[in-house]
């Protein structure tokens, strides 16, 4: 069995989702909501092969929207993304699982993993200010009833970034209109990513 498998990975019990109110799709940010998710009384650490399979636990996924006035970063994601389920599919959202190996030790977990995600996939050369943008989930794949999207925007002053993992082919910054012309390319988080940002 890989160590990829044996992963220790951080998310919430579902039941907890359903108890502050079950949606499908995007949900806006909301403070309160977010504390309530994320509130470390309730975190857990949980293998990640069995997780991929338990819709009764959502993986945590911080997917960080790198945006520069009306363009957006996006990328397609190549052949050694760790996720085959999502491969070839376009995205606009960089981000991963939080390890207990890598951000356990931290004082906040999250946003340490979230962070080392963003560091390991891309160089970005830009001052930048950030702001929650809202949560996804989305129960009509399999891929998606076993995470929670956590939708971080980061606010670019200039639009450069630079991919630092093979894994993000063909990246680059593209008008939403033009983005938006082009939703069924891309991945489900994104496509409802793309629709609120417009």
């Amino acid at each position: 069995m890989s160590d990829h498998h044996q992963e220790m990975i951080l998310g919430i019990p579902t039941a907890r989702l359903r108890a502050a109110g079950l949606f499908q799709g995007f949900r806006p940010f909301d403070k309160d909501l977010f504390d309530y998710m994320l509130d470390r009384d309730h975190l857990e650490y949980r293998p990640r092969g069995p997780a991929e399979q338990d819709p009764e636990f959502k993986q945590l996924i911080p997917y960080v929207v790198l945006r520069c006035r009306d363009q957006v970063f996006h990328y397609r994601r190549g052949g050694s993304t760790n996720e085959a389920r999502l491969r070839s599919l376009r995205s606009v959202g960089i981000g991963g699982h939080i390890s207990q190996a890598h951000d356990a030790d931290s004082a906040d977990p999250y946003r340490a993993g979230m962070e080392r995600e963003l560091h390991e996939e891309v160089d970005v050369r830009s001052n930048y200010s950030e702001t929650m943008f809202g949560l996804i989930n989305d129960d009509s794949t399999p891929v998606g009833a076993v995470h929670l999207g956590v939708v971080h925007l980061l606010h670019l002053d200039k639009p450069m970034a630079m991919p630092r993992e093979a894994g993000l082919a063909d990246a680059g910054f593209a008008p939403f209109a033009e983005l938006q012309t082009q939703l069924g390319e891309f991945e489900t988080w994104s496509q409802l990513v793309l629709r609120q940002l417009a």
